[in-house]
């Protein structure tokens, strides 16, 4: 891999001691996954086959993905004869990992943001793993593999002030994910394939097969009068 292929994401740290400490890292965009799912209880009711569901409550959008550090193909690693960058691998190792740490503030530990490119995700570490796959002669790591997992985090007011409301009749934006198409992402937000031509016109594609994982776009809402229609 080259420089030129692994773009700069960041951390940051949203509340607590170290509020406002930006992490620096090489991020692979490969692919990055979301989840999310509901919870529901289940009603037995004598004389039926199978029990009722009932909606109980939403969990938070998860996201999982692969970081990348290195200090030899970072253009702004510590070995750059431009700009070094002023924590190497070991430090920014350290730094990550402590976010999972209780901060002495908040009792829990701290809220972060996830930023690369037009992606921003403000959550909480749920999971990190790390492998080192090359070290300094001091034996110092200087290339690391993280597999992080984040959960979203919203605080209480802004769940009262901006509930989410998805459905069909609103507008709403995606990325592109691995193998999706158009035709994947109208069956799965219209519960139609053929209305692959609604999002289409919505951003302007000229070639429905032209998308690359990492790109966000609009889906328009069922009532548009200006959207295509089967």
């Amino acid at each position: 891999m080259t420089p030129t292929q692994l773009k700069k994401a960041t951390l940051t740290v949203l509340d607590g001691a170290d509020a406002g400490k930006v992490i620096a890292v090489l991020f692979n965009p490969s692919e990055y996954s979301f989840d999310r799912s509901n919870s529901y209880k289940a009603i037995s009711l004598p004389g039926l086959g199978s029990p009722l569901l009932q909606f109980v409550n939403g969990d938070a959008d998860q996201l999982s993905m692969e970081l990348f550090l290195d200090d030899y193909t970072d253009a702004k690693g510590p070995t750059s004869n431009a700009k070094a960058e002023q924590a190497p691998v070991a430090s920014r190792l350290e730094a990550i990992s402590k976010l999972l740490n209780i901060d002495r503030d908040l009792h829990a530990p701290p809220p972060v943001r996830f930023a690369w490119g037009p992606l921003e995700f403000s959550a909480v570490i749920e999971k990190l793993g790390r492998k080192v796959t090359m070290f300094r002669p001091d034996g110092k790591p200087a290339r690391a593999t993280l597999n992080i997992a984040f959960k979203e985090y919203r605080t209480l007011r802004q769940q009262l002030e901006q509930p989410r409301r998805e459905s069909a009749d609103k507008t709403k934006r995606r990325v592109v994910v691995g193998q999706d198409s158009l035709w994947a992402l109208a069956a799965r937000e219209y519960g139609d394939p053929r209305e692959w031509r609604r999002i289409a016109d919505a951003n302007d594609l000229d070639d429905p097969l032209a998308l690359v994982p990492g790109d966000w776009l609009e889906l328009p809402p069922i009532e548009n009068p200006n959207a295509a229609t089967r």
